[in-house]
């Protein structure tokens, strides 16, 4: 004798709860990486980040996390620069000429803007390591106000209020500020401006400097990072960057 199965007909709670449901999920706010657009990531500063190649360990961490064609990496740095090559309205401590004022900066914006032209951008994130220069001549007092006015020109030139925002904070090259008198000032700015940015967040680099450097030469606590170091520098950056990303 075969069993005998029978269906329930329907009842009126039992279609109204998909059309509810659907509803429910058109009306869900999308996720900060399932937005339309690509993520942009405009990596830029001295010599530390010059070192830094991003297909080592920071492309690959972000087009993990959003996918290859959502992202678009932008880097342009050169070693042995002050802030002033990027912020247009730098003001020295004391009363001084200078030359060149944003000049990078300019060079940085033609790229970025060629990277992403006719597409929708659904975030920008803006990785800065650079400092050691200006700890080195002096400049620390007028070095937040250099920061924030850079991220602002920022801002301004890509017209968004949303720019995400990644410090790398100086290493543990010159704790006693004998070479570079600024050094530890510098540090805790660095740290200072990036906490208190609405969209900021700083990664550590005190470990990245020892081991050996590209050239298989021996370092300890050097004012550049090793091979190892500057990979493992590139996915620490590419993390907060997607941290700040999904946060939104």
């Amino acid at each position: 004798m075969r069993p005998t199965f029978l269906l329930a007909a329907p009842t009126p709670c039992s279609r109204i709860f998909p059309l509810v449901l659907l509803t429910v999920l058109l009306w869900l706010p999308a996720s900060p990486a399932a937005a339309a657009g690509a993520h942009l990531f405009i990596l830029s500063g001295q010599s530390n980040m010059a070192g830094l190649n991003p297909r080592e360990s920071f492309t690959p961490t972000v087009e993990q996390e959003f996918g290859k064609e959502q992202v678009i990496v932008v880097k342009d740095a050169v070693g042995g620069q002050s802030i002033r090559r990027w912020h247009k309205n730098w003001m020295p401590p004391v009363n001084k000429p200078t030359a060149n004022n944003g000049d990078l900066y300019d060079r940085l914006l033609q790229r970025v803007r060629q990277a992403i032209k006719g597409r929708e951008i659904a975030s920008v994130t803006f990785l800065w390591m650079q400092g050691e220069r200006d700890a080195r001549e002096g400049n620390g007092t007028v070095y937040a106000a250099s920061l924030q006015g850079l991220f602002s020109q920022l801002a301004a030139d890509l017209e968004r209020d949303d720019i995400n925002v990644v410090i790398g904070r100086l290493s543990d090259f010159d704790m006693q500020n004998r070479r570079y008198q600024h050094w530890t000032l510098i540090r805790e700015i660095q740290v200072d401006v990036a906490e208190s940015h609405p969209r900021g967040a700083w990664v550590d680099t005190d470990d990245l400097n020892d081991g050996t450097n590209r050239r298989g030469k021996p370092i300890k606590n050097d004012l550049h990072y090793s091979a190892e170091g500057y990979k493992t520098f590139g996915r620490r950056l590419a993390n907060k960057a997607i941290a700040l990303i999904r946060k939104g």
